[in-house]
């Protein structure tokens, strides 16, 4: 029987951390336009490059993949990657690259516009079809690419060299923007840009690990909506402080048993990999039917980036989910499993992210032979509609159930 749980009100309070952070991500977008008219260079930054170095310099900052999941959620992701094929782009590729390549071509795109670029920040610890996506975009707009190398990991344990490497390349990022900037890089902004990155990754970190209750303060969705937030402030106050007002909150719903998830919680899942942003409603559907609650996922917790220097924020950064060795990403995911108390996996098996998903069907083999719980896979894509099956995943889900109520009899 589920443990009844009083649903928390929804704030509308100018104050709360759910409107503070709801404005962080809106703003964002317009400030880079703002930007752009007032003459300050503007870069197109992938989500995993140190954000504290534009930040330093004053650079405007744009994520494309932010971009991308939200004209992807708002309903234009087919539209998009429909202009990028018919570019010749391989319905194959990152649906993320063909929807940023498509708004490269078209300058515009009512869903989601963004301010155009004048530099392109790219660092490939996501995956390799970054590269390519950035190199295109600079091609496209006849803009510099500075890139940050970050090979694959194969060991646990980042080495001395590798992060030699990195930081050599963090160094040569700096000095090729200031060049572009005119500005010289000044190490007190850096120390503030760093102190604000490090407390708004701690402040996400101690939001994510209140999935670790039973049961849950909040659905595991409000983690995927609160990323855009992580990914495209961390290095500003204001996420700081609107993490740690939502940590506080969180910590109240603990205390007076409510919480932000719309069901009795019955069942915890993993749901492993990026969400499908054109079917968020689709994916919580059969979900909240079957009061599941997903109380565990590695792609929030992959932006806590927390360090002391610049090596270690070279050594922070080598450490992206597709980066790392699979002993490290098995270790990763049945730890969280483990302290988030699941019942079973639901595994995304994306179109998009083939770095991602290649080795997903191992992971499941671990996860039910280490943790003893099942899982189930699905097809999906993080921003083309066209390759998810709603009656599949909803089959999916329902099999996943059965074999969870099959595990806690016996």
């Amino acid at each position: 029987m589920a443990e009844e749980v009083k649903k928390a009100p929804r704030p509308v309070d100018p104050n709360s951390a759910k409107y503070k952070l709801g404005k962080i991500a809106a703003d964002a977008f317009v400030d880079a336009i703002e930007a752009k008219k007032n003459g300050i260079p503007v870069a197109w930054v992938s989500s995993n490059f140190p954000v504290e170095i534009p930040e330093t310099l004053g650079i405007a900052t744009v994520y494309p993949e932010n971009q991308a999941a939200g004209i992807a959620a708002r309903g234009a992701g087919e539209r998009m990657c429909n202009v990028a094929e018919a570019e010749g782009y391989s319905n194959d590729i990152c649906a993320y690259a063909r929807i940023s390549m498509a708004y490269a071509k078209l300058k515009s795109c009512p869903e989601q516009d963004v301010a155009m670029p004048d530099v392109v920040l790219c660092c490939n610890n996501i995956c390799n079809c970054m590269t390519k996506w950035y190199e295109n975009i600079a091609r496209m707009c006849n803009i510099p690419l500075i890139m940050v190398d970050i090979p694959y990991n194969n060991t646990v344990e980042v080495s001395d060299s590798a992060v030699k490497y990195v930081r050599a390349q963090f160094d040569n990022a700096i000095h090729e923007l200031e060049k572009l900037t005119g500005k010289k890089f000044d190490e007190k902004k850096f120390e503030l840009a760093c102190k604000h990155a490090n407390r708004t990754a701690q402040n996400w970190l101690k939001v994510c690990d209140f999935l670790q209750y039973k049961p849950a303060p909040m659905s595991g969705f409000d983690l995927f909506n609160h990323m855009a937030d992580v990914v495209t402030a961390r290095g500003k106050e204001a996420a700081a402080d609107a993490f740690e007002l939502l940590s506080k909150d969180l910590q109240k719903n603990i205390e007076e048993g409510t919480s932000t998830l719309p069901f009795p919680e019955q069942y915890r899942v993993m749901f492993e990999g990026i969400p499908c942003w054109p079917k968020l409603p689709n994916l919580f559907k059969p979900l909240k039917e079957n009061g599941i609650n997903v109380t565990a996922v590695v792609y929030a917790p992959a932006f806590g980036f927390v360090y002391n220097n610049m090596d270690e924020m070279a050594r922070a950064y080598y450490k992206a989910p597709n980066s790392v060795c699979i002993e490290q990403g098995v270790a990763w995911r049945e730890g969280i499993c483990r302290d988030n108390k699941v019942d079973g996996v639901l595994v995304h098996y994306n179109r998009s992210c083939k770095p991602w998903s290649g080795y997903m069907a191992e992971m499941q083999r671990r996860f039910t032979a280490d943790l003893g719980v099942p899982c189930a896979g699905f097809d999906g894509d993080q921003a083309d509609p066209r390759n998810f099956n709603e009656a599949q995943y909803a089959t999916r889900v329902q099999g996943l159930v059965e074999a969870m109520e099959a595990n806690k009899k016996d």
